[in-house]
């Protein structure tokens, strides 16, 4: 037997480059290597104290069994009430279905919208999940290419341009991964405008960033937009803005025929999530929000004090990011160069010899869909983030 045996869905997936990097870091750590990973998109600060005393509580009065399958009553008010407040947008909680982290929510809402050859536009570049998702969907990705120069976003005229027939839904983070890009109120205005003119497509909006956003105008959902409200899944969780990534909390926010058709998947797949976790959210969403400013000042100054390193490395090209915690330099200077024994053929390339070489984890681009890149975590000490910077600023010195 071998891999062969697999469903041919299975053999068509790529691994995930993030954790595929992330796996190769911590082989080397186990080495005794001094490897310092920026390759995952994981907050490095622990998850408040009043969301971990829900929890405990929650298994001293004995949440102990099955939960309802699309979340327990009181946490889905929660989240309604949330969406209210931060994000304008007016859903009751039978609109609402929580899932095993946001993940589970996008792989849910494509599962439940997309039928074979519907065609899903991606603004790229994109989490590395959301192509597999829709493959597996038996979809059709088609990638439009954010320009670097736009800071990676987007242009409503390049969305239209790609519209077919075919064309079921469009799907974007906002603040993005892994650009830290975001897109304004009006700037989304203009895409919700291109929605309005197709009424057969639907709009999957992930905002699990929500919280980790220096611009000026702050967070807005496109779901609040009245004209295309009815076509639009918000998609968001506790993982980035609460710190709770092992918690595995996400939820879908939409038309409640569209809720009940992910309910009536995930009543067959899943069932309901975990029911501490599920606790645990509510006190995150109905709580303060003071933590979150505070993660947000730090990774402020971290997206800062990271680019204004990479920019003293000659051939980088570095955006500020205006959200959450990554930089995504492009690369492409490097392609083409030799340290004597490797040729640098291209990102991926690149990533694995500096890992190799000064033993920093980062991501290739290409499995974001942009293969001049790469990508680097900020959510790291500062001084661990200065010496990874030093440490790649030295290790490109060899490339020649």
């Amino acid at each position: 037997m071998s891999q062969a045996q697999l469903a041919q869905r299975i053999q068509a997936l790529e691994e995930s480059s993030t954790l595929g990097m992330t796996k190769k870091a911590r082989e080397l750590a186990a080495q005794g290597h001094k490897v310092i990973s920026l390759s995952v998109g994981e907050p490095d600060f622990k998850t408040p104290a009043h969301i971990c005393e829900a929890a405990k509580k929650a298994i001293d009065d004995g949440f102990h069994g099955y939960s309802p399958v699309a979340g327990y009553p009181d946490l889905r008010m929660a989240i309604a009430n949330k969406l209210k407040r931060d994000n304008n947008l007016e859903w009751g909680s039978e609109n609402i279905v929580v899932s095993t982290g946001a993940k589970h929510s996008l792989a849910n809402a494509i599962a439940a919208l997309i039928n074979p050859g519907d065609e899903v536009i991606i603004f790229s570049p994109y989490w590395v999940s959301y192509s597999e998702m829709v493959k597996l969907a038996e979809g059709t990705s088609v990638i439009v290419q954010g320009a670097f120069d736009n800071n990676f976003k987007v242009t409503p005229e390049q969305f239209e341009a790609a519209i077919t027939p075919k064309t079921k839904m469009v799907m974007f983070a906002s603040p993005n991964n892994p650009t830290g890009s975001v897109y304004t109120e009006s700037e989304l205005r203009d895409i919700a405008n291109v929605v309005a003119r197709h009424e057969n497509i639907f709009v999957l909006a992930d905002e699990i960033y929500e919280y980790i956003n220096f611009t000026q105008g702050g967070h807005f959902s496109i779901g609040s937009i009245p004209e295309i409200k009815e076509r639009v899944i918000t998609v968001n969780g506790v993982a980035k803005g609460h710190a709770m990534t092992g918690w595995r909390i996400g939820f879908i926010a939409a038309a409640k025929w569209i809720a009940d058709g992910i309910e009536k998947l995930q009543g067959q797949v899943t069932s309901g999530t975990n029911s501490i976790a599920q606790k645990a959210a509510v006190a995150a969403f109905n709580g303060s929000l003071d933590h979150a400013y505070e993660m947000k000042a730090a990774y402020d100054r971290r997206r800062k004090l990271v680019v204004e390193k990479l920019r003293e490395i000659p051939g980088f090209k570095v955006n500020m990011p205006d959200g959450a915690f990554y930089a995504f330099p492009d690369i492409s200077y490097y392609f083409g160069k030799t340290d004597g024994t490797t040729l640098i053929k291209d990102s991926d390339d690149f990533c694995s010899w500096l890992l190799a070489d000064a033993f920093v984890a980062t991501v290739a681009g290409s499995g974001f869909g942009a293969p001049d890149c790469m990508r680097i975590s900020t959510a790291a000490a500062d001084e661990q983030l200065v010496e990874a910077c030093d440490r790649i600023k030295a290790a490109v010195a060899k490339l020649k």
